[in-house]
């Protein structure tokens, strides 16, 4: 197995010649729940627990739990 000099992650063997741009991204669209947040909110919420974490907070407070 040979290494791409520019890549070291990719194989020579691998061909993606007849690749298709795009060809998942309506499935892998409608599976997930994806939600981007703005840099400044980066510190507080860090990662996706921590986004989980207020959400849950808020939403007992919403509804009076």
């Amino acid at each position: 197995m040979k290494v791409m000099n520019n890549d070291p992650d990719m194989l020579e063997e691998y061909d993606f010649g007849n690749g298709v741009c795009g060809k998942y991204a309506s499935q892998y669209k409608s599976g997930t729940n994806l939600i981007k947040r703005d840099p400044e909110l980066m510190e507080y919420f860090p990662n996706s627990a921590s986004v989980n974490e207020a959400l849950k907070s808020l939403a007992k407070l919403m509804i009076k739990i």
